[in-house]
């Protein structure tokens, strides 16, 4: 149920906020090649488990990557590397991703600071560790411009829950039904629902329209047609 006008947006980052595959595409092999030494018998079938083409070198649709948790991805890593210890693997992971370059869907400084001029509360919501999610937001310029940014392991816990969303409204100040969620992954869209919110969805993830219109309240090509859908 769509409630305007909206007062707040909040955002997922990987696939909304910066282009996934563009983003993580080729950044994941050289990920996967390094903790499996590039041993073909390794190699590959980590691959299948990530939903990653390696030929394509992008993440598949089916990706289990595209909505779980840097915890989540260490326990598929566990059974092809040598290492032991997830939280040795979560630790490489978190520092490589920050230094990841991102693919902005938008740009965003531009894109942001003009919906900060609407007046709206604005907030970001990953299931990405906070740490490196405000190194990306930072390099971008424009971590200062949220309101809220939350990761898996801020204390709200991860999509679907709504616990982030709503920790957004706790300090905003605003309603469930006052904010839209934005994000790329159907996680995303049950995540805005559970908390009362509406629902946009975007294409700039791996999922298609197909997948997400049947949850979603509008399904965009890109956060570039979100102020036009606001102002409806």
């Amino acid at each position: 149920m769509i409630s305007k006008p909206i007062k707040g947006v909040i955002f997922d980052k990987d696939g909304t906020l910066f282009d996934f595959n563009a983003t993580w595409g080729a950044w994941a092999r050289n990920v996967i090649e390094a903790e499996t030494s590039s041993d073909p018998k390794q190699l590959a079938p980590l691959a299948k488990a990530l939903g990653y083409d390696l030929a394509a070198e992008q993440f598949l649709p089916e990706s289990l990557v595209i909505a779980s948790t840097v915890d989540e991805i260490a326990q598929t890593f566990l059974p092809f590397v040598t290492e032991a210890d997830p939280s040795a693997l979560i630790e490489r992971f978190n520092a490589a991703a920050a230094l990841a370059p991102q693919i902005e869907a938008v740009p965003l400084l531009e894109f942001i600071t003009a919906l900060k001029s609407l007046g709206l509360k604005l907030g970001v919501a990953t299931n990405d560790a906070e740490c490196p999610a405000r190194a990306h937001l930072a390099r971008a310029g424009i971590e200062t411009l949220f309101d809220f940014i939350v990761g898996y392991n801020s204390g709200f816990g991860g999509k679907p829950a709504p616990g982030q969303l709503l920790g957004f409204c706790d300090v905003t100040g605003l309603t469930p039904s006052e904010c839209v969620m934005v994000g790329d992954s159907i996680h995303d869209i049950h995540a805005g629902r559970a908390a009362g919110m509406a629902t946009v969805a975007v294409l700039t993830g791996v999922a298609g329209r197909a997948a997400l219109a049947p949850h979603a309240d509008a399904v965009l090509n890109s956060i570039a047609e979100l102020p036009d859908w606001l102002s409806l």
